[in-house]
């Protein structure tokens, strides 16, 4: 029997509608009570010991065999965004403006049917010997749930060798793996800047510092960072996503404000856009006779695959489904990950499994209020999660 017609057989059911019960039910960052109060009760009744409210609301479900001495971690996300599903599913959400746009539900359900086979020893041709941590984390999106989870003694209290997570992907085949050693994800940092000039009248310039003017001139200055001061082999955004300024058009007024999204693929080139970006925006300023105050706030860091477990994760991948279903080295993503600090501590790989592409229903983006996680992932990804314990954990 082919690993895809074995998958069939064994439809997790059971999980595809847990997950459409977590999507249904979504919970935004720090505040995943029901579906942490659902992971915890699950994993007890399958005896792991669960340890919980790490972090806030994130649980870790620890099972231990044999005298093994290597202890793995598996990371799954929790929460949801704050948008109004518009899918018209069965199973859309019944909270107003809040869903579950990024999948996070179906890596809950992927690790969750995981833990069930793995602890009863499921489609196993022997048990694993060490110790297994699954981890399941809070306020991936933006609320930096990895950190508050390790503040709180994570690998303190559950110690890992490697950590490993996944994370679905529209636009790629569904079922279809991906991988990438060294820098993967980009790092995000913000900035909120405030011109200050001298308000006046539309038709006396001269007696006016216009903030407004010298705003819209450091947006356009700010384009040349990437072109001129990054190195085109590198990666770099800097995007302006908002700028607010003035209310009448006989007005110019004296405050405009700005925020700013800034990613990098490089610790070097993070450092280069912060220094080069506070140096313009000052200078600029000065230029128009106006002040510019910048709060520069760091968020997630470079996420960075390490190459011995991104190889063992990869290979792994090749023994389930077949080297035509895994990219070896797939392209960086300037989107952002906080996994990205748990893999500065311990090392580990973040991998991508497809969501479907061309029309099919998968290949909605995330982040989209038309999007939802495919549930065929459910049993791939589980049954990944099982080959890579065995593995790794091996007797």
């Amino acid at each position: 029997m082919t690993y895809l017609q074995d998958a069939l057989v064994h439809r997790v059911g059971e999980f595809i509608q847990l997950r459409r019960d977590i999507h249904q039910h979504p919970e935004l960052a720090f505040e995943e009570h029901r579906t942490a109060d659902l992971v915890a009760s699950k994993l007890e009744s399958w005896g792991y010991s669960v340890h919980r409210g790490l972090g806030g609301t994130g649980v870790v479900g620890t099972l231990k065999r044999g005298s093994g001495k290597r202890k793995l971690g598996i990371r799954a996300d929790m929460d949801a965004l704050p948008i109004n599903e518009n899918t018209g599913l069965a199973w859309a959400s019944s909270t107003p403006g809040i869903m579950h746009a990024c999948g996070h539900d179906g890596h809950t359900a992927i690790l969750l049917a995981a833990a069930k086979a793995i602890a009863q020893n499921d489609s196993l041709d022997s048990s694993f010997n060490g110790t297994l941590n699954l981890i399941f984390q809070p306020a991936e999106e933006g609320g930096g749930g990895a950190v508050r989870m390790m503040e709180g003694g994570l690998f303190t209290h559950h110690p890992c060798d490697a950590v490993f997570a996944l994370h679905n992907m529209p636009g790629v085949p569904v079922g279809h793996f991906v991988f990438r050693e060294g820098a993967a994800m980009a790092s995000s940092d913000y900035a909120s800047i405030r011109i200050k000039g001298k308000g006046g009248h539309g038709a006396m310039p001269h007696r006016a510092a216009d903030a407004l003017l010298a705003a819209a001139a450091i947006v356009l200055a700010l384009q040349t960072i990437v072109s001129r001061n990054v190195d085109p082999l590198h990666t770099a955004v800097v995007t302006v996503g908002a700028l607010h300024a003035g209310q009448a058009n006989n007005v110019i007024p004296e405050l405009a404000t700005m925020e700013l999204s800034v990613r990098a693929l490089d610790p070097q080139v993070r450092l280069l856009l912060e220094q080069r970006i506070k140096a313009l925006v000052t200078a600029q300023a000065e230029s128009y006779g106006v002040t510019a105050e910048i709060d520069w706030r760091k968020g997630y860091c470079v996420l960075v695959n390490a190459v011995k477990e991104t190889d063992f994760a990869r290979q792994v991948a090749i023994d389930l489904v077949g080297a035509a279903r895994v990219t070896l080295q797939g392209q960086a993503l300037t989107g952002s990950e906080d996994f990205a600090f748990m893999l500065e501590q311990i090392p580990g790989s973040y991998l991508l499994i497809g969501n479907g592409d061309g029309d099919s229903a998968g290949a909605c983006m995330v982040h989209n209020p038309g999007y939802d996680f495919n549930d065929d992932n459910i049993a791939t990804g589980a049954d990944y999660w099982k080959a890579l314990v065995k593995a790794f954990l091996i007797e």
